[in-house]
C-alpha cells in the first residue's frame, strides 16, 4: 500500500501542473498495475480540502462532488470512509466548515459525548457543544 501526500492528491485532482499531474497518475497506476493499494489519510483529506477551497478557488458544491468521486473510486482506500461521508453530510446540510464536520464526525466516531467548541457555526453540529465566551479569564 501506498500513502498520498496531499501535494500528490492535489495535483492528481487539478492537473494544474502538467508535470507533477503526470508524475502523480503515474506512480498511482503502477501500484495499482503491481496490485498495490493507494491510501489518503483523513489529515490528507482535510489538507486537500482546504488546497481546493483556498488556492484553487472550488465552491463548496465542487469540493463535495470531488470527494465523493474520490469515495467511488475503486483503487483509493480512505481512512474510515464512513467519517468522511458524515462529514460530507454535515458539509453540505449546514453553514459549519469542512474542518468543523470533519472533526464531528471523527469524534462521533470515537465515541465522544460531544465536541466543545467556540465556534458558533460548529456548535449547531449534532452532539457539540457551544462554550460561552467570557471575557478577562
Amino acid at each position: 500500500m501506498y500513502g498520498l501526500d496531499t501535494n500528490v492528491l492535489v495535483r492528481f485532482i487539478l492537473r494544474d501542473d502538467p508535470i507533477q499531474a503526470e508524475q502523480a497518475k503515474t506512480a498511482i497506476a503502477g501500484a495499482v498495475a503491481e496490485g498495490k493499494s493507494i491510501a489518503a489519510s483523513l489529515l490528507t483529506i482535510l489538507e486537500t480540502e482546504w488546497v481546493l477551497r483556498s488556492c484553487a478557488k472550488l465552491k463548496k458544491a465542487e469540493v463535495i462532488t470531488t470527494f465523493r468521486m474520490l469515495l467511488e473510486t475503486r483503487d483509493l482506500q480512505i481512512e474510515r470512509e464512513e467519517v468522511l461521508e458524515a462529514a460530507l453530510y454535515y458539509y453540505e446540510s449546514s453553514k459549519a466548515d469542512f474542518a468543523d464536520c470533519l472533526m464531528t464526525s471523527r469524534y462521533a466516531d470515537l465515541k465522544c459525548e460531544a465536541m466543545f467548541t467556540f465556534d458558533r457555526g460548529a456548535s449547531k453540529l449534532p452532539g457539540n457543544l457551544l462554550l460561552p465566551l467570557v471575557k478577562g479569564i
